[in-house]
C-alpha cells in the first residue's frame, strides 16, 4: 500500500469528498512511523504517543470510519489499534 506521507499516515486516493478529511488531519507533518509501532500493546509509549496526536485531531472519527470500512489492519488509526478495529468490524457484523 502507498501511503501519502507527507500529508498524513492515510493512504493516497483520488480527490474527492471522502478523502478530504486528510486535510485536517493533526498526524499531518508526523513521523508516519509513529502511527505503526512494531507491538500495539495499550500501555505502550509508542502507541501512547500516536493515540494522543489523534485524540486532540478535528477529523478523529472520519480517521476511525475510513479505516474500519477499508478493513486497515496496521497502525494507529482514529485513535484505535488495528485489534480494536476488528473487534467494531466483528460487533458491526454481529448486528447485522
Amino acid at each position: 500500500m502507498t501511503y501519502d506521507r507527507p500529508l498524513s499516515h492515510a493512504p493516497a486516493g483520488p480527490p474527492g469528498a471522502a478523502w478530504e478529511w486528510r486535510r485536517e488531519a493533526a498526524c499531518a507533518g508526523e513521523d508516519p512511523e509513529l502511527f505503526f509501532p512494531l507491538v500495539e500493546r495499550e500501555r505502550d509509549p509508542q502507541v501512547m504517543r500516536a493515540r494522543a496526536v489523534c485524540r486532540c485531531c478535528p477529523v478523529l472519527l472520519a480517521c476511525r470510519l475510513w479505516a474500519i470500512r477499508h478493513g486497515e489492519d496496521a497502525g494507529i488509526w482514529g485513535a484505535t489499534t488495528a485489534a480494536q478495529r476488528r473487534a467494531i468490524r466483528r460487533a458491526l457484523l454481529v448486528e447485522r
